[in-house]
Protein backbone atom coordinates (compact mmCIF):
# COMPACT_ATOMS: atom_id res chain seq x y z
CA UNK A 1 0.00 0.00 0.00
CA UNK A 2 1.35 3.63 -1.46
CA UNK A 3 0.77 6.74 0.88
CA UNK A 4 1.76 10.08 1.41
CA UNK A 5 4.91 10.65 3.80
CA UNK A 6 2.85 12.42 6.67
CA UNK A 7 4.29 15.99 6.79
CA UNK A 8 3.64 17.12 10.39
CA UNK A 9 5.68 13.60 11.82
CA UNK A 10 8.50 14.09 9.48
CA UNK A 11 9.19 17.47 10.88
CA UNK A 12 8.53 17.16 14.19
CA UNK A 13 10.89 13.60 14.02
CA UNK A 14 13.62 15.61 12.34
CA UNK A 15 13.79 18.73 14.68
CA UNK A 16 11.34 18.45 17.29
CA UNK A 17 15.02 17.06 19.25
CA UNK A 18 17.39 19.65 18.30
CA UNK A 19 15.61 23.24 19.62
CA UNK A 20 15.81 24.93 22.37
CA UNK A 21 12.13 25.65 22.62
CA UNK A 22 9.09 23.52 21.53
CA UNK A 23 6.72 25.83 20.07
CA UNK A 24 5.37 22.70 17.64
CA UNK A 25 4.15 20.75 20.65
CA UNK A 26 0.68 20.18 20.65
CA UNK A 27 0.23 18.64 24.26
CA UNK A 28 -1.00 20.70 26.78
CA UNK A 29 1.53 20.96 28.96
CA UNK A 30 2.21 17.03 30.04
CA UNK A 31 2.01 15.45 33.59
CA UNK A 32 4.54 13.49 35.10
CA UNK A 33 3.65 10.31 36.81
CA UNK A 34 3.81 12.25 40.36
CA UNK A 35 1.65 15.17 39.50
CA UNK A 36 -1.32 12.47 38.28
CA UNK A 37 -0.77 10.69 41.45
CA UNK A 38 -1.19 13.83 43.28
CA UNK A 39 -4.17 15.13 41.61
CA UNK A 40 -5.89 11.31 41.71
CA UNK A 41 -4.62 10.53 45.62
CA UNK A 42 -2.97 7.44 44.35
CA UNK A 43 0.38 8.49 45.54
CA UNK A 44 -0.15 5.71 48.66
CA UNK A 45 -2.01 3.05 46.32
CA UNK A 46 0.15 2.87 42.89
CA UNK A 47 2.92 0.86 44.31
CA UNK A 48 0.88 -1.89 45.27
CA UNK A 49 -1.47 -2.17 42.59
CA UNK A 50 1.12 -2.29 39.77
CA UNK A 51 3.26 -4.81 42.41
CA UNK A 52 0.43 -7.13 42.24
CA UNK A 53 -0.66 -6.38 38.37
CA UNK A 54 -0.25 -9.64 36.91
CA UNK A 55 1.69 -8.88 33.24
CA UNK A 56 -1.05 -10.83 30.86
CA UNK A 57 -3.07 -9.12 27.62
CA UNK A 58 -5.75 -7.72 29.80
CA UNK A 59 -9.41 -6.70 28.95
CA UNK A 60 -9.04 -7.22 24.77
CA UNK A 61 -11.08 -3.98 24.19
CA UNK A 62 -10.43 -2.37 27.07
CA UNK A 63 -11.12 -2.59 30.49
CA UNK A 64 -14.83 -2.42 31.64
CA UNK A 65 -13.63 1.05 34.41
CA UNK A 66 -11.51 2.54 31.30
CA UNK A 67 -14.49 2.19 28.89
CA UNK A 68 -16.96 3.64 31.63
CA UNK A 69 -14.85 6.62 32.75
CA UNK A 70 -14.37 7.16 28.40
CA UNK A 71 -18.10 6.97 27.95
CA UNK A 72 -18.74 9.30 31.17
CA UNK A 73 -17.16 11.83 28.87
CA UNK A 74 -20.08 12.17 26.72
CA UNK A 75 -23.93 12.63 27.47
CA UNK A 76 -25.62 9.74 25.99
CA UNK A 77 -22.78 6.40 25.82
CA UNK A 78 -21.93 4.00 27.77
CA UNK A 79 -18.77 1.55 27.87
CA UNK A 80 -20.48 -0.72 25.05
CA UNK A 81 -20.49 2.36 23.04
CA UNK A 82 -16.07 2.65 23.72
CA UNK A 83 -13.63 1.18 21.75
CA UNK A 84 -9.86 1.11 23.63
CA UNK A 85 -7.09 1.61 20.77
CA UNK A 86 -3.24 2.89 20.47
CA UNK A 87 -4.38 6.56 20.49
CA UNK A 88 -6.23 8.61 18.58
CA UNK A 89 -4.03 7.74 15.68
CA UNK A 90 -4.95 4.48 15.92
CA UNK A 91 -8.57 5.32 16.51
CA UNK A 92 -8.70 6.83 13.45
CA UNK A 93 -6.86 4.46 11.21
CA UNK A 94 -8.92 1.83 12.12
CA UNK A 95 -12.07 3.72 11.47
CA UNK A 96 -10.76 4.00 7.76
CA UNK A 97 -10.03 0.51 7.60
CA UNK A 98 -13.38 -0.47 9.06
CA UNK A 99 -15.82 1.82 6.93
CA UNK A 100 -13.97 2.81 3.62
CA UNK A 101 -13.36 0.74 0.43
CA UNK A 102 -11.66 1.43 -3.04
CA UNK A 103 -14.13 4.11 -5.30
CA UNK A 104 -15.76 5.61 -1.93
CA UNK A 105 -15.95 8.95 -1.70
CA UNK A 106 -14.77 10.67 1.26
CA UNK A 107 -15.25 14.25 2.38
CA UNK A 108 -12.75 15.59 4.25
CA UNK A 109 -13.09 19.33 6.27
CA UNK A 110 -9.30 20.88 5.89
CA UNK A 111 -6.69 21.61 6.99
CA UNK A 112 -6.55 18.63 9.37
CA UNK A 113 -4.54 16.26 10.64
CA UNK A 114 -3.29 14.53 7.87
CA UNK A 115 -4.36 11.01 8.49
CA UNK A 116 -7.95 12.19 7.33
CA UNK A 117 -7.07 12.82 3.71
CA UNK A 118 -3.89 10.21 3.46
CA UNK A 119 -5.09 7.27 4.45
CA UNK A 120 -8.99 6.90 2.65
CA UNK A 121 -6.49 7.78 -0.74
CA UNK A 122 -4.19 5.02 0.12
CA UNK A 123 -7.40 2.46 0.63
CA UNK A 124 -8.61 4.04 -2.79
CA UNK A 125 -11.48 6.14 -1.95
CA UNK A 126 -11.89 10.07 -3.51
CA UNK A 127 -11.28 12.42 -1.04
CA UNK A 128 -13.18 15.51 -1.62
CA UNK A 129 -11.60 18.77 0.29
CA UNK A 130 -14.05 21.42 1.59
CA UNK A 131 -11.12 24.04 2.98
CA UNK A 132 -11.69 26.70 5.85
CA UNK A 133 -10.88 29.95 5.16
CA UNK A 134 -9.16 32.89 7.25
CA UNK A 135 -12.44 35.34 6.08
CA UNK A 136 -14.71 33.12 7.45
CA UNK A 137 -12.52 32.45 11.29
CA UNK A 138 -11.83 28.89 9.64
CA UNK A 139 -15.41 27.63 9.73
CA UNK A 140 -16.78 25.36 7.21
CA UNK A 141 -19.24 26.66 4.27
CA UNK A 142 -22.20 24.48 5.28
CA UNK A 143 -23.64 25.28 1.98
CA UNK A 144 -20.50 23.40 -0.05
CA UNK A 145 -20.31 20.99 2.33
CA UNK A 146 -23.51 19.80 1.26
CA UNK A 147 -22.98 20.34 -2.68
CA UNK A 148 -19.61 18.10 -1.89
CA UNK A 149 -21.12 14.99 0.12
CA UNK A 150 -24.22 14.96 -2.26
CA UNK A 151 -26.28 11.42 -2.11
CA UNK A 152 -23.41 9.13 -2.27
CA UNK A 153 -20.68 10.15 0.23
CA UNK A 154 -19.14 7.22 3.24
CA UNK A 155 -17.54 9.62 5.62
CA UNK A 156 -17.50 12.98 6.30
CA UNK A 157 -14.16 13.43 8.56
CA UNK A 158 -13.12 16.64 10.66
CA UNK A 159 -10.87 18.05 13.95
CA UNK A 160 -13.09 19.89 16.36
CA UNK A 161 -11.60 21.31 17.91
CA UNK A 162 -9.15 21.98 14.64
CA UNK A 163 -5.81 20.96 14.17
CA UNK A 164 -4.11 23.30 13.45
CA UNK A 165 -6.44 26.21 13.21
CA UNK A 166 -8.02 25.92 16.98
CA UNK A 167 -11.22 26.97 15.18
CA UNK A 168 -14.69 24.87 17.43
CA UNK A 169 -17.69 23.89 15.24
CA UNK A 170 -20.52 24.52 18.29
CA UNK A 171 -23.97 22.25 18.73
CA UNK A 172 -25.51 24.19 15.70
CA UNK A 173 -23.15 23.67 13.59
CA UNK A 174 -22.42 20.23 14.31
CA UNK A 175 -25.91 19.26 13.97
CA UNK A 176 -25.89 21.20 10.24
CA UNK A 177 -23.07 18.55 9.87
CA UNK A 178 -25.17 15.92 10.92
CA UNK A 179 -28.19 17.14 8.88
CA UNK A 180 -26.03 16.90 6.04
CA UNK A 181 -24.85 13.53 6.87
CA UNK A 182 -28.17 12.40 7.48
CA UNK A 183 -29.28 13.03 3.91
CA UNK A 184 -26.64 10.30 2.21
CA UNK A 185 -26.82 8.08 4.86
CA UNK A 186 -22.97 9.60 5.72
CA UNK A 187 -21.07 8.62 8.80
CA UNK A 188 -19.29 11.46 10.41
CA UNK A 189 -16.05 10.90 11.61
CA UNK A 190 -14.67 13.80 14.49
CA UNK A 191 -11.66 13.62 15.78
CA UNK A 192 -12.38 15.67 18.77
CA UNK A 193 -8.38 14.38 20.07
CA UNK A 194 -8.77 18.34 21.35
CA UNK A 195 -12.05 18.10 23.08
CA UNK A 196 -11.58 19.75 26.51
CA UNK A 197 -9.57 22.77 25.79
CA UNK A 198 -12.27 24.88 24.65
CA UNK A 199 -11.69 28.81 25.37
CA UNK A 200 -15.42 29.23 26.88
CA UNK A 201 -17.45 26.86 29.26
CA UNK A 202 -16.56 24.66 32.26
CA UNK A 203 -16.37 20.96 30.32
CA UNK A 204 -15.30 19.91 27.27
CA UNK A 205 -17.62 20.65 24.18
CA UNK A 206 -20.50 19.17 22.04
CA UNK A 207 -19.74 15.59 20.67
CA UNK A 208 -20.58 14.47 17.91
CA UNK A 209 -21.17 11.07 19.18
CA UNK A 210 -23.89 12.39 21.36
CA UNK A 211 -25.57 14.21 18.34
CA UNK A 212 -25.68 11.46 15.44
CA UNK A 213 -26.47 8.22 14.98
CA UNK A 214 -24.02 7.55 12.38
CA UNK A 215 -21.57 9.78 14.81
CA UNK A 216 -18.60 8.54 15.79
CA UNK A 217 -16.17 10.49 18.11
CA UNK A 218 -12.05 9.90 18.74
CA UNK A 219 -9.84 10.88 21.16
CA UNK A 220 -7.13 9.88 23.55
CA UNK A 221 -5.02 11.26 26.70
CA UNK A 222 -2.46 12.86 24.96
CA UNK A 223 -3.85 16.05 24.22
CA UNK A 224 -6.05 17.72 26.91
CA UNK A 225 -5.18 14.97 29.16
CA UNK A 226 -1.39 15.76 29.26
CA UNK A 227 -0.41 12.10 28.77
CA UNK A 228 0.98 11.30 25.45
CA UNK A 229 3.11 8.72 26.90
CA UNK A 230 0.38 6.04 27.63
CA UNK A 231 -0.53 6.41 23.66
CA UNK A 232 -3.45 5.51 24.23
CA UNK A 233 -7.27 6.59 22.56
CA UNK A 234 -10.64 5.17 21.89
CA UNK A 235 -13.42 5.25 19.66
CA UNK A 236 -16.97 6.28 20.56
CA UNK A 237 -20.19 5.38 18.72
CA UNK A 238 -22.67 2.82 17.97
CA UNK A 239 -22.32 -0.65 19.12
CA UNK A 240 -22.39 -1.88 15.87
CA UNK A 241 -19.96 0.01 14.55
CA UNK A 242 -17.63 -1.56 17.52
CA UNK A 243 -18.27 -4.58 16.62
CA UNK A 244 -17.19 -4.24 13.03
CA UNK A 245 -13.96 -2.28 14.21
CA UNK A 246 -13.34 -5.03 16.35
CA UNK A 247 -12.73 -7.59 13.53
CA UNK A 248 -10.07 -5.50 12.58
CA UNK A 249 -8.15 -4.43 15.78
CA UNK A 250 -7.81 -8.12 16.15
CA UNK A 251 -5.18 -8.02 13.33
CA UNK A 252 -3.13 -4.72 14.91
CA UNK A 253 -4.26 -4.23 18.08
CA UNK A 254 -4.88 -7.21 20.16
CA UNK A 255 -4.71 -5.20 23.60
CA UNK A 256 -3.18 -2.15 24.65
CA UNK A 257 -1.04 -1.92 27.86
CA UNK A 258 -2.29 -3.04 31.41
CA UNK A 259 -0.41 -0.43 32.78
CA UNK A 260 -1.48 1.86 30.10
CA UNK A 261 -5.00 1.13 31.36
CA UNK A 262 -4.29 1.33 34.64
CA UNK A 263 -3.16 4.84 34.83
CA UNK A 264 -5.15 5.76 31.82
CA UNK A 265 -8.88 5.11 33.72
CA UNK A 266 -7.11 6.75 36.73
CA UNK A 267 -6.64 10.04 34.97
CA UNK A 268 -10.46 9.25 33.58
CA UNK A 269 -12.22 8.88 36.54
CA UNK A 270 -10.41 12.60 37.55
CA UNK A 271 -10.90 14.06 34.26
CA UNK A 272 -12.48 17.26 35.97
CA UNK A 273 -9.14 17.74 37.56
CA UNK A 274 -7.30 17.52 34.53
CA UNK A 275 -9.08 19.46 32.54
CA UNK A 276 -9.43 22.10 34.72
CA UNK A 277 -5.61 22.45 34.85
CA UNK A 278 -5.70 22.35 31.21
CA UNK A 279 -8.19 24.93 31.03
CA UNK A 280 -6.21 27.22 32.92
CA UNK A 281 -2.83 26.87 30.82
CA UNK A 282 -4.65 27.14 27.78
CA UNK A 283 -6.85 29.99 28.55
CA UNK A 284 -3.65 31.64 30.46
CA UNK A 285 -1.36 31.06 27.33
CA UNK A 286 -3.62 32.10 24.87
CA UNK A 287 -3.93 35.35 26.08
CA UNK A 288 -0.21 35.99 26.12
CA UNK A 289 -0.02 35.12 22.41
CA UNK A 290 -2.90 36.82 21.50
CA UNK A 291 -1.11 40.47 23.54
CA UNK A 292 2.24 39.17 21.33
CA UNK A 293 0.63 38.84 18.03
CA UNK A 294 -1.33 42.01 18.56
CA UNK A 295 2.27 43.74 19.18
CA UNK A 296 3.56 42.29 15.43
CA UNK A 297 3.43 43.58 12.43
CA UNK A 298 4.29 40.79 10.36
CA UNK A 299 2.05 38.30 12.12
CA UNK A 300 -1.45 37.85 11.82
CA UNK A 301 -3.75 35.49 13.33
CA UNK A 302 -7.32 34.43 13.74
CA UNK A 303 -8.22 33.58 17.36
CA UNK A 304 -8.37 30.22 18.40
CA UNK A 305 -11.49 29.01 20.07
CA UNK A 306 -10.42 25.80 21.34
CA UNK A 307 -7.13 23.11 21.20
CA UNK A 308 -3.87 24.18 21.74
CA UNK A 309 -2.37 25.41 18.20
CA UNK A 310 -2.80 28.29 15.91
CA UNK A 311 -2.49 29.19 12.55
CA UNK A 312 0.10 32.03 12.02
CA UNK A 313 0.24 34.13 8.93
CA UNK A 314 3.04 36.13 8.45
CA UNK A 315 4.32 38.99 5.99
CA UNK A 316 7.65 37.56 4.57
CA UNK A 317 8.44 36.21 1.48
CA UNK A 318 9.60 33.25 2.50
CA UNK A 319 8.59 29.45 2.46
CA UNK A 320 7.47 28.24 5.30
CA UNK A 321 9.73 25.56 5.78
CA UNK A 322 12.75 27.60 5.07
CA UNK A 323 11.30 30.02 7.78
CA UNK A 324 10.79 27.29 10.22
CA UNK A 325 14.43 25.73 9.59
CA UNK A 326 16.18 29.47 10.17
CA UNK A 327 13.93 30.17 13.25
CA UNK A 328 15.45 27.08 15.04
CA UNK A 329 18.68 27.98 14.20
CA UNK A 330 18.79 31.42 15.23
CA UNK A 331 16.51 31.84 17.86
CA UNK A 332 16.34 27.88 18.75
CA UNK A 333 12.58 28.45 18.94
CA UNK A 334 10.65 25.63 16.98
CA UNK A 335 7.25 26.29 14.80
CA UNK A 336 5.44 24.02 12.04
CA UNK A 337 5.83 25.06 8.69
CA UNK A 338 2.03 25.59 7.53
CA UNK A 339 3.39 24.08 3.85
CA UNK A 340 3.55 20.26 5.60
CA UNK A 341 0.26 20.93 6.41
CA UNK A 342 -0.89 22.18 2.68
CA UNK A 343 -1.16 25.73 4.11
CA UNK A 344 1.57 27.70 2.43
CA UNK A 345 2.38 31.32 3.79
CA UNK A 346 1.48 30.10 7.64
CA UNK A 347 3.32 29.27 10.44
CA UNK A 348 1.33 26.51 13.27
CA UNK A 349 2.43 27.50 16.65
CA UNK A 350 1.82 25.35 19.88
CA UNK A 351 0.49 27.62 22.75
CA UNK A 352 -0.09 25.11 25.40
CA UNK A 353 3.41 24.44 26.69
CA UNK A 354 5.15 24.96 29.99
CA UNK A 355 4.18 29.23 30.19
CA UNK A 356 7.42 30.54 30.89
CA UNK A 357 8.95 28.20 27.37
CA UNK A 358 6.01 30.86 25.61
CA UNK A 359 6.85 33.53 27.08
CA UNK A 360 10.38 32.88 26.50
CA UNK A 361 9.41 31.71 22.73
CA UNK A 362 7.67 34.30 21.88
CA UNK A 363 9.65 37.32 23.44
CA UNK A 364 12.19 35.37 20.68
CA UNK A 365 10.86 35.07 17.84
CA UNK A 366 9.11 38.66 18.23
CA UNK A 367 12.88 40.44 18.23
CA UNK A 368 13.53 38.20 15.09
CA UNK A 369 10.53 39.23 13.55
CA UNK A 370 11.44 42.82 14.47
CA UNK A 371 14.62 42.39 12.77
CA UNK A 372 13.33 41.37 9.60
CA UNK A 373 12.60 44.49 8.90
CA UNK A 374 8.74 43.33 8.47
Amino acid sequence: MKITPFGVEQWMNKWENHCEINLAETCVASLTIEQLLQICGKTQAMPGDLAAMKMTYGDITGSEPLRSAVAALFERRTAANVMITHGTIGANALIYQTLVSAGDKVVSITPSYQQHTAIPESIGAEVLRLPLRAEDGYLPDFDQLERLVGEDTVVITLTNPNNPTGAVIGRKGLERIAEIAGKSGAWVLCDEVYRGTEQQGDGPGMSMADLYHKGISTGSTSKAFSLAGLRLGWIVGPKTLMQAVEVHRDYNTISVGMIDDYFATMALENADSILERSRHITRENLALLDAWVTGQAAVDYVRPSGGTTALLQYDLDTPSYELCETLIRETGVMLTPGSVMDMEGTLRIGFANNTDDLRTGLLRLGEWFGKSGA
